[in-house]
């Protein structure tokens, strides 16, 4: 027993605290960029114009099609190998982790945006072009406020999985919980005590983040239409 302490509190915790703050680089930017890339391609998708319409739901087709294993592969392995006349694109492995979860996170961010912006009834946005708002500012003013509120229960369920499948950047060298993890168990062949330590680093993370999202969740609410909670 002393000696799985030992290990635990000298060798895992320590490398896992250095990957942690690599896996908070990754997720945050991550997490708010896929909110934003969410929101605008939602609301091309019910209110653009028929172009914005197709390029949106072409966007959502392929990254909710595809593997997120594969769209990180491509980013890192094939990208760089891809030329466009003289101009190559080449990121490094964490700009790539962060393209890669956030334009996955966005395609799932915006399914939830369009179902809160349908969920609104068409009368508010005529109602405000009636009182000389243009479609623009009605859409930003009105209807995606309330469309957002609605939909956030959803975002931040998606905002959770980020935080489990940003564990896939250690495919791609990256330090993160899990590649500081495996990098442990495979010098010390102590699988079971390392990979037990790193599930209790993302339940932690993700138990703190949900504790935030319910209190932002709380804050969003509109006196008098608060949810039930059995």
């Amino acid at each position: 027993m002393n000696d799985f302490i030992v290990f635990i509190t000298e060798h895992v915790i320590p490398g896992l605290n250095s990957g942690l703050i690599v896996s908070i680089k990754l997720i945050i930017p991550s997490a708010f960029l896929g909110i934003i890339i969410g929101i605008l391609t939602g609301t091309f998708r019910v209110y653009g114009s028929l172009p914005m319409k197709t390029v949106s739901n072409a966007y959502v087709a392929v990254f909710r099609g595809t593997p997120l294993v594969v769209q990180i592969y491509f980013w890192y392995f094939a990208l760089p190998y891809t030329s466009f006349g003289d101009f190559r694109i080449v990121m490094s492995a964490e700009t790539c982790a962060i393209v890669g979860f956030s334009l996955c996170s966005g395609a799932y961010h915006s399914e939830y945006i369009r179902g809160g912006l349908l969920s609104i009834k068409s009368g508010q946005l005529l109602a405000a072009q009636a009182l000389g708002m243009n479609h623009i500012t009605a859409i930003k003013n009105i209807v995606l406020p309330q469309a957002f509120r609605n939909s956030f229960s959803g975002c931040s369920n998606e905002i959770v999985y980020l935080i489990k499948y940003s564990s896939l950047a250690s495919i791609i060298t990256i330090n993160d919980i899990t590649g500081m993890g495996r990098g442990i168990a495979k010098e010390s062949w102590r699988n079971v005590e390392t990979y037990l330590v790193v599930g209790f680093y993302y339940l932690a993370l993700v138990t703190f983040v949900n504790i935030i999202l319910y209190c932002i969740e709380k804050k969003m609410e509109t006196p008098g239409f608060e949810k039930e909670h059995a």
